[in-house]
């Protein structure tokens, strides 16, 4: 597919909004929050701080990427309209022609109809253009729920609107509700439309049935690798429901219900919204473009060989103990480039690191699993276009990992007298180097701790499968493969 190809109409669908006063705020302006922007500080070399500014999603497509807004002469231009169009859908705007708020049904209805008017300005009467018209939808907490109820919704849209999509990215959509205390919020609560977020109300309105009480998957009726979910990390800096809502969560929505089974996602530390909102931010708005316009996949998995154990835990096995423990794998994934943005960021200290326990490693049959549980480590779509070294096609990112255990218990009691709190079984920074080859994609990689990141590297290894991967080890006798996934995206 050619570079231009990538590029489809957007329609942004915002979130909830809960007040009256909300609504309105929402409807008296243009881009319903999404041209809201962010600046940070960085220290420079001599200590001095730099103002870094991210200008918004909508003003960064535009002056990135060539897209314009459906805006003209103070009103919505009813003429023909460029392929890089930006619409937001302003379903609350409907609220006071209907005397009430729509639902989500009517706002996946209204969505599908935006599309077909988009295509209509886009395409007019070419019917070439009209089969081959596609459109990217890009959705902030609740929005993200409108998308999934035109999608896997049969009775709502129109099937041609439908086939229309392309991809779908979601901001902190709460894709298996939201709960509060502990609690999914109850069904009756039907004031300002909180029981949205019941699982049971989300499993009408998506038309589909839970799986172990779960609804955040897409039932066969979207294809999950075009569906990319952001999940935020900060929990601190969101508003009163943070309190209720605790730690590991955006401070709205709970990591654990922010993501859609099958689908890529990466974790952010971000909030829900506000000035460190994960709309407004350099991170979400890299993740975006690299999704919906970026050329290549990757996906790192760790498989692990070898977990050793602290020498007095050792000790306590070796006497026939019984020894109780689990893991967290860190891993923090940037790109080269000024400044430096994390893409996807796991860690203990922001309550989403991966957390294995030792049989979903190597007797998954005690579980009752079929297949061991190596942790993915990350799916991240690069531009190769954006993403290079002076001299051929090579891509360079860095992820840097770190494997800890918890705290151990020896015949049920915590085991702290010798124990080192936090300790790292393994940490490095692994710099990986992709190259585009006839032959395919050459990967190579550097040991960033010992070794300086801007070496060439040495070769990926290779089983007997032929999937090339990159040897992890300790001297503490961790051991682990790091298997790297390189494919051709879009």
């Amino acid at each position: 597919m050619s570079r231009e190809a990538r590029f489809h109409p957007i329609i942004y669908v915002r979130g909830f909004a809960m007040r009256e006063s909300e609504i309105e705020n929402t409807i008296h302006t243009p881009y319903m929050g999404f041209n809201l922007g962010a600046t940070r500080v960085r220290q420079g070399p001599g200590g001095e701080l730099h103002t870094f500014i991210f200008e918004s999603p909508v003003i960064r497509l535009m002056k990135d990427y060539g897209y314009r807004d459906i805006y003209r002469d103070g009103a919505v231009h009813e003429g023909d309209l460029p392929r890089k169009s930006l619409l937001i859908h302003r379903y609350y705007e409907d609220a006071e022609g209907r005397g009430r708020r729509p639902s989500i049904i009517e706002a996946a209805d209204d969505l599908a109809a935006q599309i077909l008017w988009l295509r209509e300005r886009i395409c007019g009467d070419d019917a070439a253009a009209r089969a081959a018209f596609r459109v990217y939808l890009v959705a902030h907490s609740m929005g993200g729920l409108i998308c999934r109820c035109l999608l896997q919704n049969q009775a709502v849209g129109e099937p041609e609107a439908k086939a229309c999509v392309d991809k779908v990215f979601t901001y902190g959509t709460p894709h298996n509700g939201i709960d509060m205390a502990g609690f999914n919020v109850p069904r009756f609560l039907d004031v300002w439309d909180i029981d949205n977020f019941n699982r049971e109300t989300m499993a009408s309105y998506l038309d589909l049935r839970p799986r172990e009480g779960r609804v955040n998957h897409l039932d066969g009726r979207f294809s999950p690798e075009r569906f990319f979910c952001l999940v935020g990390t900060n929990h601190q800096d969101y508003g009163l429901a943070r309190l209720a809502v605790g730690p590991m969560s955006d401070g709205l929505v709970k990591i654990d219900n922010a993501w859609v089974a099958g689908a890529p996602r990466v974790h952010a530390y971000l909030g829900h919204s506000g000035h460190f909102g994960m709309v407004n931010s350099e991170t979400g708005y890299q993740n975006l473009v690299r999704f919906l316009f970026g050329d290549v996949r990757v996906t790192g998995r760790l498989e692990m060989e070898q977990l050793p154990l602290p020498p007095s835990v050792a000790a306590a096995r070796e006497e026939g103990r019984t020894i109780e423990g689990g893991y967290h794998v860190e891993c923090t994934v940037t790109p080269r480039r000024f400044p430096p943005i994390p893409l996807s960021e796991r860690r203990t200290a922001h309550g989403s690191a991966i957390f294995r326990r030792y049989d979903e490693l190597f007797h998954p049959e005690r579980l009752g699993l079929d297949r061991a549980r190596h942790p993915v480590l990350f799916s991240l779509y690069l531009d190769s276009a954006k993403i290079t070294v002076k001299q051929g096609r090579t891509m360079l990112f860095v992820a840097d990992i770190a494997v800890r255990s918890t705290e151990f218990q020896v015949d049920g009691r915590w085991f702290v007298n010798r124990r080192v709190p936090d300790e790292n079984l393994f940490r490095d920074q692994v710099v990986v180097l992709a190259t585009d080859s006839a032959e395919g994609w050459r990967l190579r990689y550097v040991l960033g701790d010992e070794e300086w990141g801007e070496g060439r590297g040495k070769a990926v290894s290779v089983d007997d499968d032929g999937q090339g991967y990159v040897p992890l080890r300790s001297r503490k006798g961790f051991q682990a493969r790091l298997y790297l996934d390189v494919v051709d995206w879009q």
